[in-house]
C-alpha cells in the first residue's frame, strides 16, 4: 500500500533537496523521516534516492513515485477543499492587513491561487505602515495580519508560524565594510553612525533595532525611511545608507549585482513570519485553506527560508491509502 504521507514526504524531500530541511518543514525529527523511507524502501524492496548526493538524486523507483504524488496530491488537495466547502460553507471574508512591502512577493501568488479556489470570500488586502494592525484585528476590523511581531496580551489572537527567515544587510558595493573582501558578518559597533533605512514603522517593530542594535546600545547616525523595498534598495546602492531586509528580498537584488549582503552577526539574526487570526474564525475551512496556501506559496517562492516551529497545517492530515 502507498500512502499519501509517504508521498507527500517524498515532494517534501524533492523539493528541500535534503533530509534535514525536509524534516523540518515536515515538523517531524530527521530520524522519523529516514524511518519512513526506510519502511518504504523495504516495502518496495528498492532505494527510492541516492543517500549522500549532492544534489539529491532520485532512483528510477523514487521518480516513479513522485510522478504518483504529482498526479494524486493535488487532486486530493481538490477534494478536501470541496468537502471543507460543503460542511462549512463557501462564504466568508478576509481582510488582510501586512507589515511590511517584501511580503508582496509571496502574498500576490497566494491571493491569485486562493482566489481561483474560494471565489466566494471577498478578499480585502491593506498595508500596515499607519495604523496599529493587530488592535485592528482584535477589534473586528481585519481578518489576518501577517506580522514578525507577535502581541502576547492581546486576548483571542492565534499566531500561526509561516516560516523563519534571516534579516540581512544590505550595503552599497563599495561601502568601507567590504574593503578587505573576507567580512561576512557585522556586529552592532560596526554600524554604529551608518544611516539606516527602514521601513515607516515604529523603531520597536523593526528587528534591526529591537535584536540587534539596541541590545547593544548602538545608535545610527539617522533613520530614512522608504514605503517601498526598491527604494531602499536604492538608496543602499547609491550609498545613502544600509538597510536591513530579510534575505528573500535581498534575492535578485543580489543577482543583478546592484548590491552586497553581510549577516547580522556571526550566527545571524533570524525571526518569524506570523498570520494573526482571530482565534473565533481559526476553524473556518476558508480561512484554515488561506493559511495552507500561503505556506506551501512561501515554500515555493522565497530562497533560505525554514520551516518554523509549530507550524503544522492547520487542515487535518489525512490517512487515506491508495
Amino acid at each position: 500500500m502507498i500512502e499519501l504521507r509517504q508521498l507527500r514526504a517524498l515532494c517534501t524531500l524533492r523539493e528541500t533537496g535534503s533530509l534535514v530541511r525536509a524534516a523540518e518543514r515536515l515538523h517531524l525529527t530527521q530520524s522519523a523521516l529516514s524511518h519512513l523511507f526506510r519502511e518504504m524502501e523495504e516495502r518496495h524492496d528498492q532505494p527510492l534516492f541516492v543517500r549522500k548526493s549532492r544534489p539529491l538524486r532520485f532512483t528510477s523507483a523514487g521518480l516513479r513515485l513522485l510522478q504518483l504524488a504529482d498526479d494524486i496530491l493535488p487532486r486530493v488537495a481538490v477534494a478536501q477543499r470541496d468537502l471543507a466547502r460543503l460542511a462549512s460553507g463557501q462564504s466568508g471574508r478576509l481582510n488582510i492587513a501586512i507589515e511590511c512591502h517584501s511580503c508582496y512577493q509571496w502574498l500576490m501568488p497566494t491571493l491569485n491561487t486562493y482566489r481561483d479556489d474560494w471565489p466566494e470570500v471577498e478578499l480585502d488586502l491593506c498595508s500596515g505602515f499607519h495604523f496599529a494592525p493587530l488592535p485592528a484585528l482584535v477589534r473586528g476590523d481585519l481578518d489576518l495580519v501577517v506580522t514578525s511581531n507577535p502581541d502576547s496580551e492581546l486576548k483571542g489572537i492565534h499566531y500561526y508560524p509561516l516560516f523563519s527567515f534571516e534579516m540581512c544587510l544590505a550595503l552599497s558595493r563599495n561601502h568601507p565594510l567590504l574593503q578587505n573582501g573576507k567580512r561576512r558578518w557585522v556586529t552592532p559597533n560596526d554600524l554604529d553612525g551608518e544611516i539606516q533605512i527602514t521601513y515607516p514603522v515604529e523603531r520597536e517593530r523593526l528587528d534591526i533595532f529591537q535584536h540587534f542594535l539596541d541590545p547593544a546600545g548602538v545608535e545610527p547616525a539617522d533613520v530614512r525611511t522608504a514605503e517601498l523595498t526598491v527604494m531602499m534598495v536604492q538608496l543602499v546602492a547609491s550609498g545613502r545608507g544600509v538597510c536591513a531586509l530579510p534575505d528573500w528580498a535581498l534575492h535578485e537584488y543580489l543577482q543583478k549585482g546592484f548590491i552586497a549582503q553581510l549577516r547580522l552577526g556571526e550566527k545571524g539574526l533570524w525571526s518569524t513570519l506570523y498570520a494573526a487570526v482571530r482565534e473565533e474564525i481559526l476553524e473556518q475551512a476558508y480561512l484554515a485553506d488561506f493559511l495552507q496556501t500561503a505556506r506551501d506559496t512561501c515554500f515555493s517562492h522565497l530562497k533560505g527560508i525554514r520551516a518554523a516551529t509549530g507550524g503544522k497545517s492547520p487542515q487535518a492530515e489525512l490517512t487515506t491509502e491508495t
